[in-house]
């Protein structure tokens, strides 16, 4: 059974960048679409970015396009989320699950079937 594990959040500055690692155990991420999904306190999960099985295709939600992109090494078993130019408004729980419709918006939570623990991104001064 594939299992994910985020990591990479931490404090931050506005302006600065993070990157977030999601990683596969116990199962091969290759050929599997995944998506990161943030949740700050109070608001509803909302889908960031995802990347399709092969890597040649990708979605980001407006908020974080240009600032935000997605990436993954199938070498590594390791999809990324590079995040530059931080907002407070970025920060939340940020959490990477399988989509086993794919990679396509809307990013609809009920599309994702296995999902990671989740790591805090907090940016402020």
């Amino acid at each position: 059974q594939l299992q994910l594990v985020e990591s990479g959040g931490g404090l931050v500055q506005p302006g600065g960048s993070l990157r977030l690692s999601c990683a596969a155990s116990k199962s091969s991420l290759n050929y599997q679409a995944i998506g990161w999904f943030r949740q700050a306190p109070g608001k509803e999960r909302e889908g960031v970015s995802c990347i399709s099985r092969r890597g040649g295709n990708t979605y980001y939600a407006d908020s974080v396009k240009d600032r935000f992109t997605i990436s993954r090494d199938n070498a590594k078993n390791t999809v990324y989320l590079q995040m530059n130019s931080l907002k407070p408004e970025d920060t939340g729980v940020y959490s990477c699950a399988r989509g086993f419709r794919g990679c396509a918006p809307p990013m609809v939570p009920g599309d994702y079937d296995i999902w990671g623990q989740g790591t805090q991104v907090t940016v402020s001064s």
